[in-house]
């Protein structure tokens, strides 16, 4: 068990949880509200994706980003930011019987430094990258993530002095964790375990530890579980040894039935770590524990 975790708040992700919840922010002025308030709830760290405000569908548009990014740093919350590269790797292949050519309406497949325009100009002190490609069983939908394609992120990266969140999503996913590690193309591993999410690595306590014990030797990591078991995942999280996430990204509901806002979702986890004895760091707490660089 760790004694102390900071929380990241995954703000709003870029699928269709909008339809299902309005609290979920779409704008750059609500997504840059909603991840204040969070921060103001407790978390050290707000996870950004942005979305397109005339259709809430996920962007990669960096002047959407830049206004999000803006507004953060003008308040007084101090989170720190950490932005998300997933943007550009969809690929929507054409039906079962017949690929190729992909679906050009849907397939927004781009090279690994377009991914990476608004991480370039804005200097986050951390951004994702997502370490492998996944089927999640929507349509013929898979989110490409080759390795050659994250090396050469994460060596962008490193000339940034831009720290990586290694996302996971599955025990393969761990190869490409420990290859960058002996690349040198990342230090101590900063990783993210993602679990219940189809396809990937469910969230049951075996498959939990599994992912833990084949982490690389220093790694600071986080693990959380998307629904329903995002809540329990706080406690199963810091009893791994692990940091925290919450947020609408990840799940809309603080209890059945109940609707969460970003804020709410952070407040039920610190009172969660409270009552389990684990503190909850500041966001200078987490820049200092991960000599994070700050650009402005």
């Amino acid at each position: 068990m760790i004694s102390e975790v900071f929380i990241t708040c995954a703000v709003t992700g870029s699928g269709s949880n909008v339809e299902r919840s309005p609290h979920v922010p779409v704008t750059p002025e609500q997504i840059a509200n909603s991840a204040i308030e969070a921060a103001r709830a407790g978390a050290a760290v707000v996870h950004i994706h942005v979305r397109d405000p005339n259709t809430g569908k996920g962007s990669r548009d960096p002047a959407l980003y830049r206004d999000v990014v803006r507004r953060i740093r003008k308040s007084d919350a101090n989170p720190v930011i950490n932005l998300t590269t997933g943007m550009g790797g969809d690929l929507w292949l054409g039906e079962s019987d017949s690929p190729l050519p992909p679906d050009p309406e849907r397939t927004d497949l781009v090279g690994a430094f377009e991914r990476m325009v608004h991480v370039v100009e804005l200097r986050p002190e951390i951004c994702t990258l997502d370490c492998g490609s996944m089927n999640f069983g929507v349509g013929e939908n898979v989110m490409v993530n080759t390795y050659p394609t994250l090396r050469k992120m994460a060596a962008r990266l490193q000339e940034l002095d831009v720290r990586p969140e290694l996302e996971v999503f599955d025990t393969g996913h761990l190869w490409t964790v420990r290859d960058l590690v002996q690349e040198g193309l990342t230090k101590q591993p900063l990783i993210q375990l993602c679990m219940g999410i189809r396809y990937g690595a469910s969230d049951d306590p075996t498959t939990l530890m599994a992912m833990v014990n084949g982490l690389p030797p220093g790694a600071v990591y986080s693990a959380f579980s998307v629904g329903r078991m995002q809540l329990p995942y706080v406690a199963m999280a810091a009893l791994a040894g692990a940091n925290v996430r919450v947020g609408l990204e990840d799940n809309l509901y603080l209890s059945r039935g109940r609707l969460a806002t970003n804020a709410e979702l952070v407040q039920r986890a610190v009172e969660i770590l409270d009552n389990i004895g684990v503190r909850v760091m500041s966001p200078d707490g987490v820049r200092e524990k991960l000599a994070l660089k700050v650009h402005r």
